[in-house]
């Protein structure tokens, strides 16, 4: 033992320094120390509550698991084991992140919502801007597929054709055959550049852009080809004006014409039945007037194009000119609600908006 005076080294038993008489202390006898670890339970428990805030909380009830598990092994450990802290803070994390999931992730639905509102808005003005161009060509006449007293059928005779009068099944003067509202979109890809992923509303349920390869068709251009593929339901999310009859809309139309718009709630399409009609009143309360409006958009309204190639969000389906109800007809009665219409309707008038869209190929008749 060293003396703490002089410096020298004395016997472990000794109790007076040999050299210089000093007292000498010794530590008292004492059991040996447990060695102390840090869990690693909790130190996992710490490292999946950090990754929840990157995993938008899917490493979260791991992490809680662990840290109780781990709390109670270092109550048990008599001392041995230390970490608690990390466990603590590992648990708490993923509370904190579930809580501001439970602030931010409606926010954040709600700006998803309304950017798919604003570009679903943005493709319909670009139809519009190209309906325009087309018209331009077509002696101020908005796209028609078919012949010139085709009528309209919701599936074409042959997508594939080579030519209009296959396509359509056309007799050889032009006349007669049928065609589809997709089809007389369809011209927009042929004639004016627009590519099928503009037809494409995100909020429509189950549609997706129209790739002709998905099909098999490899030899052909989308020019070459009369419409969105053997199923263009698939590919089409939107609604036209009724073309095929006496009241077709032209360039020279009231600027306030609803010409094309989200899909028609009253006809069924490959992912959804059609609304039932019963529970639309345009004069009732929120709900049941909103029951009129497409499915798009979560019922909230639908995006609506008009002759003037603007585009709004119109939160209620009576927005046509003087209020007429843009996918009803006008049976005589009310103007607001008018009639669901079925393959063959028509508009009453010029100012009868009717947007309807073909039914999926497996609803025809």
């Amino acid at each position: 033992m060293r003396c703490p005076r002089c410096g020298k080294e004395n016997p472990d038993d000794a109790q007076i320094c040999q050299s210089c008489s000093a007292l000498l202390t010794q530590a008292p006898v004492t059991a040996e120390r447990p060695i102390v670890k840090t869990s690693r339970l909790a130190i996992a428990s710490l490292i999946l509550g950090i990754l929840s805030l990157f995993t938008c909380g899917i490493t979260a009830i791991p992490a809680v698991i662990l840290g109780i598990i781990s709390i109670v092994k270092i109550e048990k450990s008599g001392g041995r084991l230390a970490g608690r802290g990390f466990a603590i803070v590992g648990m708490v994390v993923p509370v904190v992140v579930f809580f501001m999931m439970g602030i931010l992730l409606p926010a954040l639905l709600r700006v998803r919502q309304i950017a798919f509102r604003v570009v679903c808005g943005m493709n319909l003005s670009g139809l519009g801007k190209a309906m325009l161009i087309y018209a331009d060509d077509y002696d101020d006449e908005f796209p028609r597929a078919g012949g010139k007293n085709s009528t309209w059928w919701p599936k074409i005779n042959n997508w594939l054709a080579d030519d209009r009068f296959t396509a359509f099944n056309l007799q050889p003067d032009g006349t007669g055959g049928h065609a589809s509202i997709s089809s007389s979109f369809y011209l927009l890809v042929k004639y004016t550049e627009v590519g099928p992923k503009q037809f494409v509303c995100k909020y429509d349920s189950g549609t997706t852009e129209f790739k002709p390869a998905e099909y098999g068709v490899r030899d052909k251009d989308l020019i070459d080809l009369w419409d969105f593929g053997p199923n263009p339901s698939k590919h089409c999310s939107y609604s036209y004006h009724m073309p095929y009859g006496p009241y077709a809309l032209t360039k020279s139309s009231q600027p306030g014409m609803a010409i094309a718009a989200d899909r028609n709630p009253w006809i069924p399409t490959h992912a959804v039945k059609a609304r039932d009609f019963s529970l639309f009143r345009w004069d009732g309360d929120i709900e049941q007037q909103k029951a009129g409006n497409a499915f798009a958009h979560k019922g909230d309204g639908q995006n609506v194009l008009y002759v003037d190639s603007h585009a709004a969000l119109e939160k209620r389906s009576f927005c046509g000119v003087n209020d007429d109800n843009i996918y009803t007809y006008w049976d005589g009665e009310d103007i607001q609600r008018g009639a669901v219409p079925v393959l063959g309707s028509q508009p009453a008038d010029k100012l009868d908006s009717l947007l309807v869209h073909d039914p999926p190929v497996a609803d025809q008749q």
